[in-house]
């Protein structure tokens, strides 16, 4: 059986001399495997369209339970990323973390959008990368299940909090005085307005608030680290990224 979608390829793994393993992201089936033969060879008419964070048009042979690239050609290859390898490295810990939180073989056009529009606002160096990361994170927490509480006070219902803080086990809200957890880690203000924006804005205007300085630090804290707990594992990548992260 063939077919024809298209595909984000979320990870790529040299097979024998020529061939990839690749793990995509596509529109039709959500996070399939397939194997890209000889991909790696000299003037391969796959070779860019497989490669890891290339968005493609692919077509798929399915054949006893196993998924094979026959044709594919790229439509967007965020070449921003290719020349800076924070940006890259970036880029690779999105990627990990759809794959961490993606469903095998289900649609899931949310999160697909989620991780296109991001790779292209880093790739076209439209907004701080941190920005970036950090409405990414809180993004994929909210559809991945793990939505957190931000409204108000989980206590005392304040709607504008006493020095906020935020709880990375439970995602709740808390004012400093209503608060007893060890895991709540401190917000601001501002890092809180930019975190309720993040989860209650349309999609393609989630990177559409204005945040620096301190804040901006704080609201990336807070995000990871959410993430990091309730994703109860580490990501490689994202180590990686934090050897070349400049700020």
């Amino acid at each position: 059986m063939f077919e024809t979608t298209k595909a984000l390829v979320l990870r790529e793994v040299k097979y024998k001399e020529a061939d990839r393993i690749l793990t995509l992201f596509t529109a039709d089936n959500g996070k399939i495997t397939a194997k890209a033969r000889g991909a790696l060879r000299r003037n391969s008419r796959t070779a860019a369209a497989t490669q890891q964070l290339s968005w493609s048009d692919m077509t798929l042979f399915f054949n006893k339970g196993k998924w094979t690239v026959n044709e594919a050609s790229v439509i967007e290859a965020f070449d921003g990323l290719k020349g800076d390898i924070a940006a890259f490295a970036l880029g690779s810990y999105f990627a990990e973390c759809v794959e961490a939180l993606s469903v095998e073989d289900q649609k899931e056009p949310e999160l697909l959008s989620l991780a296109l529009n991001s790779l292209w606002a880093l790739s076209r160096g439209l907004h701080d990368p941190r920005k970036i990361k950090a409405a990414f994170e809180l993004r994929l927490m909210s559809l991945s299940g793990y939505l957190p509480s931000v409204d108000r006070c989980a206590v005392c219902g304040a709607e504008r909090p006493d020095e906020p803080v935020f709880d990375l086990l439970d995602g709740r809200l808390f004012c400093r005085r209503c608060c007893t957890r060890g895991s709540a880690v401190s917000l601001d203000d501002r890092s809180l307005e930019a975190m309720r924006y993040i989860l209650s804005a349309p999609p393609k205007q989630i990177f559409s608030f204005a945040l620096a300085g301190d804040a901006l630090v704080t609201l990336g804290f807070a995000a990871e680290n959410y993430l990091l707990a309730q994703t109860e594992r580490s990501f490689g990548t994202l180590e990686y990224y934090k050897q070349f992260k400049t700020d």
